[in-house]
């Protein structure tokens, strides 16, 4: 009895996290349509014809124009929308993209969305609910099967296969009738589009225009398809209803309604959708050129242990980063090189490559354990050559007077975090998409991005890092009589410090990552 007697309480404890969920569930397989299914597609196709294979490209640098791209597809749209996100919030930028969405399905656009079950935390009624629209598809990738129906039942299921767990899906992918496509770092919340009024997250994607379309719409598929993704209709009790649909519409009118009338400037901003659409003027302004798209294969993060790097994007991109000659410019978030990362970079200074790289300082993260795991590794890197450089907190700034994409938001008391991640090559070729450079993107998370070849975006790509490593944003660090010193700009005057710039908590907790080992889980 006293063998059985904990297996039993495991088997019980099972059937309480497991609720009702099902580990068998059906999914119909479904793949892109092609661009040749909506006038929209053809109109892109005959706009690349005369361009030989190669795709057309825009950055997004502005937050606002970042989600009016993403509106205008949805309105552009005719034959499908596929959508796979990390990260979705709640807001008033999410609840208007949610409400385009609900037109495009009524108007007959087949909508596939793919989210990492993280964002699914609490909510699976809700977006089974979204997903009762006969033209609305939801599925959620690597699932927790026991437990979803609270918070602590949910982290006690976690539990049950933590390593599998810890590995999510941070792609980030918008696709309108596989013609056009936006991939980079932003998720989807206030956060991402200059619509918080205490946070704003700096960053970049790039929208891209024919054949580069139709690979990222191939990604989307394997995702799609993969064992990994469930519907999410599997984990809830009863099926929402039209009814249901019906009343979550009404409800997201109102609060719509209701943002309107609090804050009229934001709407309106947001709005410019409606009011001054782009897309026509952006698609005269592409760049024309030959590209990659990247992407890690969902079975990533099946590995017991390091995950064969022959499904990596890590492997596809190390051409690139093998031979890159001249100058090499990184922008990434969160930067935790680990010791293959600083091999590879001090590698390339000591070979005479120019090595710049830009990411938060410890006052601007928004994950300060993950500075941490950076903060071992900058002697070494400034030892050898390489430029680091650290964006500072940047308090809000009503004026508008700091550079576009480093600006913080409207709002006069909100703070501007780095969540750009973008690589240049030798002023030749630019990287975008959602890879950080850490062990968690390189090892864990599944990601993606593109490759542009060419020297006009990788320009504009490079001028912007340059904007955000100048002294007035960023803090250079610097060895000093072998010390790590932080050298800045304020009110038109250099000055150095040698103390890092953050509160104690930040550097408690940037500490206790350092000394508890978390390295590689960041």
């Amino acid at each position: 009895m006293r063998v059985r007697q904990p297996l039993l309480a495991l088997v019980l404890l099972a059937s309480f996290l497991g609720g009702c969920t099902s580990l068998d569930v059906q999914r119909e397989p479904s793949q892109a349509l092609p661009a040749s299914a909506s006038a929209f597609g053809r109109s892109v196709q005959a706009q690349a014809a005369p361009h030989e294979g190669k795709s057309g490209f825009r950055l997004l640098s502005d937050s606002t124009e970042a989600f009016t791209a993403r509106a205008e597809l949805i309105r552009n749209a005719q034959s499908s929308l596929d959508l796979q996100y990390y990260i979705v919030h709640d807001g008033i930028s999410t609840r208007m993209l949610l409400e385009e969405l609900l037109k495009a399905a009524d108007r007959g656009v087949r909508v596939r969305i793919l989210l990492d079950d993280t964002t699914s935390d609490g909510l699976d009624v809700t977006i089974a609910t979204l997903a009762a629209h006969p033209q609305i598809q939801i599925r959620v990738f690597n699932p927790l099967h026991l437990g979803r129906s609270t918070g602590v039942t949910r982290t006690m299921g976690r539990l049950f296969n933590l390593s599998r767990q810890h590995r999510r899906m941070h792609n980030k992918l918008w696709l309108a009738d596989n013609s056009m496509a936006i991939v980079g770092g932003r998720n989807l919340g206030d956060e991402y589009f200059d619509a918080e009024p205490k946070l704003n997250f700096t960053d970049i994607d790039i929208l891209g225009v024919g054949p580069v379309a139709e690979q990222l719409g191939h990604s989307f598929d394997q995702y799609w398809n993969s064992a990994l993704s469930k519907p999410i209709d599997a984990f809830v009790s009863s099926q929402p209803t039209a009814k249901d649909l019906q009343n979550t519409r009404t409800r997201l009118e109102e609060s719509l309604a209701q943002y309107r009338q609090q804050n009229h400037a934001l709407y309106q901003q947001l709005m410019t959708f409606k009011t001054e659409p782009r897309l026509d003027i952006w698609r005269k302004e592409l760049v024309w050129a030959w590209n990659q798209a990247l992407w890690d294969a969902p079975s990533k993060i099946l590995a017991k242990g390091d995950p064969d790097p022959q499904l990596l994007l890590t492997t596809q991109l190390a051409p690139e980063l093998n031979g890159v000659s001249k100058e090499l410019i990184m922008v990434s978030a969160y930067f935790v090189p680990g010791q293959p990362g600083l091999v590879y970079l001090t590698g390339r200074a000591d070979a005479g490559v120019s090595v710049r790289l830009l990411t938060n300082s410890l006052e601007a993260t928004d994950v300060p354990a993950v500075h941490g795991g950076y903060a071992p590794y900058r002697k070494a890197l400034l030892e050898h050559g390489v430029e680091l450089f650290e964006l500072r907190r940047q308090p809000g700034d009503a004026s508008g007077s700091a550079p576009r994409l480093f600006s913080s938001s409207a709002y006069g008391d909100s703070d501007s975090s780095l969540h750009s991640k973008a690589i240049v090559f030798d002023q030749q070729k630019a990287f975008i998409g959602s890879f950080n450079f850490d062990p968690r993107s390189a090892l864990w998370n599944t990601e993606v991005g593109v490759l542009v070849d060419n020297p006009e975006l990788a320009k504009r790509v490079r001028e912007l890092a340059l904007e955000g490593m100048a002294p007035p944003l960023s803090y250079q660090v610097r060895l000093e009589n072998d010390h790590i010193v932080w050298i800045t700009e304020d009110d038109g005057k250099m000055h150095t410090l040698t103390r890092e710039p953050g509160s104690w908590w930040r550097r408690f907790n940037a500490w206790l990552s350092n000394t508890v080992g978390l390295e590689r889980m960041l």
